[in-house]
């Protein structure tokens, strides 16, 4: 007995519409720890928090639109918002990814420093967060974002910093805080502000996203026995910096630390799980 075209069609779209069921299912699993995800976007910068509940938190965006594959593979396809952008200070390998980011996700809010610059491209990204409405919120040393048992604290810069054209040295530099387990984000800042922090924080960390993507002008010895992490991660591509230098590498042996770099290793992901850090990676 042959079947009808009706009937065909019919029976094509329940089962397109049984795997669309079950791709919801086991994509939007809910996770009850974090998770940080260090992504492989190049020469550039691109972290993202899950927080339990789903809420996810984008720290920069990397030089452009290699995030976008990025986020495709960890949310699920019906997934598109993000809650939280986090821009650590206005460079092009920072902020450059964001600009598709905002075209094309829903986003809850811009966190910012309000630090501007004056580049085509960065004029480009403000008049993207203006024209699909994104609220922005400028946050400052003291400052915190928390959410359940998780505290995302602003160590660095101060507020009312004069205007620099060394926007290294404003970049937002942030501790993140589950429960037991922490992570340090470093963004750009070189030596001079490590020392500052010493001077003013506990920056011990079980994870550290390594400044300027190892750079022989960040990473001080005395910075990186200051935070003593068990887990560093460095964001780094092909370049002609020669990043991540041998001395940053050197120094980070020297104090046990676990290295990861998303040029070899590929985007590294962490759960938190009571008092465990999994760590896994993808080429």
């Amino acid at each position: 007995m042959k079947l009808s075209n009706r009937i065909i069609l019919l029976l094509i779209f329940l089962i397109i519409f049984d795997g669309v069921v079950w791709a919801e299912i086991i994509f939007n699993k809910p996770n009850k720890n974090p998770e940080l995800y260090f992504l492989n976007v190049g020469q550039g910068d691109s972290e993202l928090v899950v927080l339990p509940g789903n809420i996810k938190v984008l720290i920069d965006g990397g030089p452009d639109n290699k995030v976008l594959g990025e986020l495709s593979s960890i949310f699920p396809p019906f997934d598109r918002y993000v809650d939280l952008i986090i821009l650590s200070h206005p460079q092009l390998d920072h902020f450059g990814g964001l600009i598709e980011i905002l075209k094309r996700y829903g986003v809850g809010a811009l966190i910012w420093s309000g630090i501007e610059n004056n580049t085509a491209s960065f004029k480009e990204f403000k008049k993207t967060v203006e024209n699909n409405n994104v609220p922005e919120i400028i946050l400052a040393e003291n400052d915190r974002i928390k959410y359940q048992g998780n505290d995302f604290e602003i160590l660095f810069p101060p507020k009312n910093l004069p205007p620099t054209k060394k926007l290294n040295d404003v970049a937002l530099v942030i501790k993140f805080t589950s429960e037991n387990k922490s992570a340090l984000f470093a963004a750009d800042i070189g030596k001079n502000i490590e020392k500052a922090l010493i001077k003013k924080y506990d920056l011990k960390s079980d994870i550290l996203k390594i400044s300027h993507h190892g750079s022989k002008n960040s990473s001080a010895e005395e910075f990186l026995r200051n935070v003593s992490p068990k887990i560093s991660v460095i964001e780094v591509g092909k370049n002609s910096y020669g990043h991540p230098t041998k001395e940053v590498l050197a120094k980070l042996s020297d104090i046990g630390s676990k290295i990861f770099r998303t040029d070899r290793n590929g985007t590294i992901k962490l759960t938190f799980n009571d008092n465990e850090i999994n760590i896994f990676s993808r080429k």
